[in-house]
This record gives structure tokens, sequence and C-alpha cells, in this order.
């Protein structure tokens, strides 16, 4: 029987890993390049954030950047710029969506960028309102960012025809078009319905995150399934910033580290295992939220930020 594409990577990948051969060992590299596999990937331990590469390794293979650039709510110019912004401070990580009508900039922010492609990670996700034609829905991502490949593709919500929507990006990952795929918005009871329903697990689930609303019971169950966490709105969403980063508890913290109260939330995210994609206009604001490796929070500081959770949710999926 004739191997896929995603299975023959995951093989290679295994082997490799096994004979503890380096990122930079020759076999390793050749072996990768036949595959189009990430030679990076073998420098990571699955799930876990490694600080220094700024990166984790998903249940997929591929690594991924733990820190970039959300665009909700950018129109098409502000949305190139932010990446223009983001790419040239070193971030590598950009979030889309269908629903967010920036794709198109997206793609053409990187394709126009010096940065190799093969260093930017690009997430987009579709729409409930697309799931009635996959094939379609699939088409359009590629056809609005003009990439040759994606890095992740997630389901923006559950909703009728998901599992058909994601079978068919099982396909996209056996063909190589699309790197990896997962979730956002889906809980613990959603993830226990539809996980043994799907071929290839989640690379990622990505939901509403921050220390209002912080999904302590979700978090955990997520990462046990082998499963990186990425937080939307991890400083509270439009409308809430304000009131979140001027809690006390934060402030305090961001003082005694000489740094602001939204970097503290965002370094708490990392310390947390979750991926956060703040979104912003401002490239001072970008730099700054890419800025969070000079500093960490001691266990007593994530214990007080834990009580800062009111289970608020701050949108409504």
């Amino acid at each position: 029987m004739n191997r896929s594409f995603a299975e023959q990577r995951r093989e290679v990948l295994r082997a490799l890993l096994a004979l503890g051969l380096s990122a930079a060992s020759a076999p390793a590299a050749r072996a990768a390049s036949a595959l189009r596999s990430p030679v990076r990937a073998k420098r990571g331990i699955m799930g876990k954030f490694n600080f220094q590469t700024r990166r984790v390794l998903l249940n997929s293979g591929w690594e991924m950047p733990i820190l970039g650039l959300g665009t909700y709510a950018l129109s098409d110019r502000e949305c190139e710029a932010s990446i223009n912004a983001l790419l040239e401070a070193g971030g590598r990580l950009i979030d889309t969506a269908h629903a967010y009508g920036n794709e198109a900039a997206v793609g053409r922010a990187v394709r126009r960028s010096s940065v190799p492609r093969g260093e930017i990670f690009v997430t987009t996700k579709i729409y409930p309102d697309q799931f009635s034609r996959p094939g379609q829905a699939i088409r359009e991502a590629f056809e609005k960012t003009g990439l040759d490949y994606i890095d992740m593709i997630l389901l923006h919500h559950p909703g009728p025809g998901d599992l058909e929507v994601y079978k068919a990006l099982e396909k996209e990952v056996d063909a190589g078009r699309v790197r990896s795929i997962g979730l956002s918005n889906w809980y613990v009871k959603e993830l226990k319905s539809f996980l043994p329903k799907v071929r290839i697990r989640p690379a990622l689930v990505q939901n509403e995150i921050h220390p209002y609303y912080q999904e302590n019971d979700v978090i955990p169950f997520i990462q046990q399934q082998g499963i990186v966490v990425q937080g939307w709105y991890p400083l509270g969403g439009r409308g809430y910033v304000h009131q979140l980063l001027a809690d006390p508890v934060l402030t305090g913290i961001a003082r005694a580290h000489g740094v602001s109260a939204a970097q503290v939330v965002l370094r708490w995210n990392l310390q947390k295992g979750v991926i956060v994609i703040p979104g912003s206009r401002k490239p001072a604001k970008i730099r700054e939220n890419l800025d969070l490796f000079g500093f960490s929070l001691s266990s007593e500081e994530m214990e007080r930020i834990r009580g800062l959770d009111r289970g608020e949710k701050h949108d409504w999926y």
C-alpha cells in the first residue's frame, strides 16, 4: 500500500530523532530535504516551548514560532504594514482568517518580504459559512494568499460540516500543500467528541485566553492530547485591553521587572505553554510584544496572576 506524504515524513522524523541526528548533520539535512521535512524540528521536544529558538515542535513534525501577530480587525493596508513591522523586528508568526478579510494582504506582505518564506509561519482559518464547500474554501485560501503552501489552517468554529472540512484538510496535509491543521474555539466537550473521528490529530487549538479568562481546566486537557495551545485576545480583546492592563496585580509585577503590563501578560502565557498572537497597528507596540525574553516570572508571580481569573469571556465564541 502506498504511504501518504505525511506518513513518510513522520516516519523519517521519528527515525532521525531515534538516531540522535542533529539539525546540522548531513544525513538529517538530506532526508529532510527529500521529503520537504523541517530540519529545524530536530532541535525541539514535541509540545515543549524552546525559549532559545522561540519555537515549538508540533505533533505534525513542523516547528511553529511561539509568539507573533494577530491580524483581526486590521484593514488591508494596516495589515501589510503591521506584518512588515513584525518581520523587521524578528517576528515570524502571522495569524489571519477568511473572516478577517485580509488574507490577501498577509500573502502580499510575505511574498514581498526579504525574509525567506521558510522562516515565516502563516496561519489562516476556514469559517463555518464555508463548511458546505470544503474544496472551494481551501482553494480560496490559496488564491487570496498567493502562497505555494500554508503552514497551518484551522477550522474557525465548530459547526455543521466541520468534520467534512477537516477531512478535506487532512488530504491537503497528505499532499504537502498544508503543513499542519488545527481547531479554533474548541473546548473539552467538543474535543472529546471530535478527536476520535479524525485521522490526523490537530496540531494546535486556538482559544480565547487572558488573565480574566484563563481556561485552567481546558489548557491542560489540550496539552495532554499532544496538541499545542494558542491564545487569541491575549491582552483581553478590543474594548477590554485598558481595563486588563491597568489591573494593579499586573502593573505591580510589571514595575518589579521594568517592563509593561502587556509584556507581563504575554510572558505569563508563554510560561503556561500558550502561544500568543497580540494584534497591533503600531510598530513600537509590535516590537514591545516580541520583547519577552529578558525577564521571567516567578512561581509566586504566576500564582498571583492565576488569582485574577474571573471566567470572564470577552467574545461570544
